[in-house]
């Protein structure tokens, strides 16, 4: 494959497409997913002929921000995951608002988190457990055992107070984050048309 680095309006992600499907007919019957060692070693190998250097040594890419790209993980996108990382004012929202459509259990609220962010983000019992617990601590949700002996299935209420602390969120964090997607769609757009000026400069 060519080497990319330096050319600055290459179709980054529709080129990896085109390499994995290239790969996978090459090797009939042999399917590349994330996670496999396969397509982990394809990405690796992939990214550095674009930009000439390994994802972890790469000086924009190279931070934890990015580490799941350095195993290969390219469903995993990184500014999603800044909105939801611990601290944030996303994420316990997201986690309120689900627990008042109906009570859930742990699992069940990662598993939706991941389906509302297209898996862009993994929700992990690391973000998510000790979350719970100190909303259950504040008194905004209330969690009962599913069966009380066994102790394996933590049921989450949405209490009175956390409906309203929820309210009180929400007015700080949407308009926020309204402003922040229209900011993003900016800096995206400005972007967008400097490569599209940058490409019709080189063919006039």
């Amino acid at each position: 494959m060519k080497r990319h680095a330096g050319r600055h309006n290459d179709d980054f992600w529709g080129d990896w497409e085109q390499e994995l499907r290239r790969r996978v007919a090459e090797n009939p019957g042999h399917r590349f997913k994330a996670h496999l060692p396969e397509q982990q070693d394809a990405w690796r190998d992939f990214f550095h002929q674009f930009t000439g250097e390994w994802p972890e040594q790469h000086w924009a890419f190279g931070g934890r921000r990015f580490h799941p790209w350095h195993q290969g993980d390219v469903s995993f996108n990184p500014f999603v995951a800044n909105l939801f990382s611990q601290g944030g004012g996303l994420l316990p929202l997201i986690v309120l608002h689900l627990l008042e459509e109906k009570p859930r259990y742990g699992n069940e609220l990662m598993s939706l988190i991941s389906d509302k962010t297209a898996d862009q983000w993994a929700a992990n019992p690391g973000a998510i457990y000790p979350l719970m617990t100190e909303l259950e601590n504040r008194g905004l949700v209330e969690g009962q055992w599913d069966d009380p002996r066994k102790r394996t299935v933590r049921i989450y209420h949405l209490t009175a107070k956390g409906k309203s602390e929820m309210e009180r969120v929400k007015a700080i964090v949407l308009p926020k984050l309204t402003e922040a997607i229209e900011v993003l769609q900016t800096l995206a757009t400005d972007l967008n048309n400097q490569s599209n000026e940058s490409e019709e400069g080189e063919t006039t």
